[in-house]
């Protein structure tokens, strides 16, 4: 298994799609970064060599923030949205979504499994 920025490749996949694997690298980027470390696209990953692997390591780590690195920059920008007390910051702050989707109905992933309706929180009556 191939081991680029510090995250395993999958050996059975073509370069390309092994290359989302990564945090911050999605089927477009991995294109471009293959096309400018001079790799066949096709390619699989097992049978990458060193010399194209250190090519793709080099593309990747001088051109593009990724893994813990994006992932710090994503909090801080959330962060600094509470901070501030915007409204997409409050928003955050209150586990609601963030991008304008209607709440009535459909928004079960950010929620949770929350149902609010008349009589979800009822007792069960007791049978004479």
């Amino acid at each position: 298994m191939a081991r680029i920025v510090g995250v395993n490749i999958p050996d059975k996949k073509r370069a390309e799609i092994a290359l989302t694997y990564i945090y911050g690298i999605g089927p477009s980027r991995a294109k471009f970064v293959l096309g400018q470390a001079r790799v066949d696209v096709n390619k699989r990953a097992a049978q990458l060599t060193s010399d194209e692997i250190n090519r793709i390591k080099e593309v990747i780590e001088k051109n593009y923030k990724i893994e813990g690195d994006l992932k710090r920059d994503v909090m801080f920008h959330i962060k600094r949205l509470k901070d501030i007390k915007s409204y997409r910051g409050i928003r955050h702050m209150k586990g609601l979504p963030v991008r304008g989707q209607r709440t009535k109905t459909n928004s079960r992933t950010r929620r949770g499994n929350v149902r609010k309706t008349a009589g979800s929180g009822r007792r069960a009556l007791d049978k004479k």
